[in-house]
């Protein structure tokens, strides 16, 4: 595959984006703990595959063949990185069979993004088996176990999952957060179990190192306070916002912090029933009303940051920032508000990987990077439990996500209130 992915980064002229930046670092460390900042790292001799920074658990059994619904464009989309990582074997339970592009080889051909994407699908089918197709209507039923990856639109996640269903897949990774309402998630997961098929969610942070060593540290902390802190890297401008707001018009708190809300759901007893309370930093927060590039208003928060408390007792905060830069982190405090512990994303050991891979891909979406082993994880389970049967161990199913979509339509029209008034 050593074409393909060489390819990638001299070949493809990328689509026009709003700046992204990269802050100054924020690591102020508590004194037991010392993390190196990224900019003192040497400069790395060679670039090593992306399979040295992952492993496996288990030796390999059967794969999976995988569809993938919905690709995006080359360095912006989701779809499109998960591709990059089967194609490159990071994956070896999930054989990647078809890509199913509908806007890119449809409609959307022509416009932005059309023709790097051509460039791109080019390339991976004169060097592979794989087929690039409009619908899924033109994919060839097999009889190996096959799973679909929807990472489309949101809102045609509903008619995108009967689909797949229809075709015989008989196990779905759904990409974040499923489907645009709590209604219509509830109908895709009622569907799916009637048809036996299992439904896993990408909701990547539910597995990765940074939470399990929060959660592991608060563990030893009597009445323990942990604090999720989530950033990306967009340019503070209405122009740049305007297009985030309009691209994620579904608003932060369903897409950007919803891994964070999905956290909350599954080990903090978070769910719309049982909140006693959520309370805002109106300190730090912030909701604007901005014109996206299509010429529509999009009212959202560009930054939010809130507590819950629930009714047996738990507290947790979580922090999102549009413009807060490339690292994330979470912490963990005592009772008192003192901070105890803190851990990056990435770490002191995961800063050579995204090195690399910002040398291999440096026009790709910042957070594709320091999220790449979280990613290759959640598709690994999934893969595996569609071929070999068992559990995802660790990764949300859409049970998980119908809650977590609850909580998230609840707390953005209370939070937007608090900070209105």
């Amino acid at each position: 595959m050593a074409p393909i992915m060489s390819s990638l980064a001299k070949n493809l002229a990328f689509i026009s984006r709003p700046a992204l930046r990269t802050l100054p670092s924020h690591r102020t460390l508590p004194s037991h703990r010392t993390l190196p900042s990224h900019r003192t790292l040497p400069s790395l001799p060679s670039l090593p595959s992306l399979r040295t920074f992952i492993s496996t658990t288990s030796p390999l059994q059967a794969q999976a063949d995988v569809i993938l619904v919905g690709c995006g464009a080359p360095d912006r989309g989701m779809g499109w990185y998960h591709a990059i990582q089967m194609i490159d074997g990071s994956c070896p339970t999930a054989n990647l069979t078809t890509v199913v592009e509908p806007w890119f080889l449809g409609g959307g051909s022509d416009g932005p993004g059309g023709p790097e994407f051509a460039s791109w699908s080019a390339s991976v089918s004169a060097s592979s088996d794989i087929t690039f197709v409009p619908s899924l209507s033109s994919v060839p039923k097999t009889s190996n176990p096959t799973m679909a990856l929807i990472s489309g639109r949101t809102a045609d996640n509903p008619r995108l999952l009967t689909e797949c269903i229809s075709h015989g897949c008989t196990a779905v990774y759904l990409e974040k957060p499923g489907a645009p309402t709590v209604a219509s998630l509830q109908s895709m997961k009622s569907e799916a179990a009637a048809a036996g098929v299992a439904v896993l969610m990408g909701y990547n942070k539910n597995v990765c190192k940074y939470v399990s060593k929060v959660r592991e540290f608060a563990l030893g902390v009597p009445d323990a306070h942990v604090t999720f802190v989530s950033n990306n890297a967009y340019e503070n401008s209405a122009e740049s916002l305007g297009e985030c707001f309009e691209r994620n018009a579904e608003g932060m708190l369903k897409n950007m912090a919803i891994h964070e809300l999905a956290l909350l759901v599954s080990f903090y007893d978070v769910t719309v029933d049982n909140i006693e309370k959520v309370e805002a930093d109106k300190e730090f927060s912030s909701c604007q009303t901005l014109r996206g590039p299509g010429g529509d208003e999009f009212t959202d928060f560009d930054k939010i940051k809130f507590t819950v408390t629930t009714k047996n007792g738990k507290k947790v905060s979580v922090s999102a920032d549009r413009c807060g830069g490339d690292v994330s982190w979470a912490t963990v405090s005592s009772p008192s508000g003192s901070e105890l512990f803190r851990y990056y994303m990435p770490d002191s050991e995961d800063e050579e990987m995204v090195r690399s891979l910002r040398s291999r891909f440096p026009d790709a979406m910042p957070y594709f990077l320091p999220q790449h082993p979280d990613y290759i994880t959640v598709k690994e389970r999934a893969a595996d439990l569609c071929a070999n049967g068992g559990e995802a161990e660790g990764v949300a199913t859409i049970d998980i996500a119908v809650e977590t979509l609850k909580v998230a339509e609840f707390l953005t029209p209370e939070l937007q209130r608090q900070l209105q008034g």
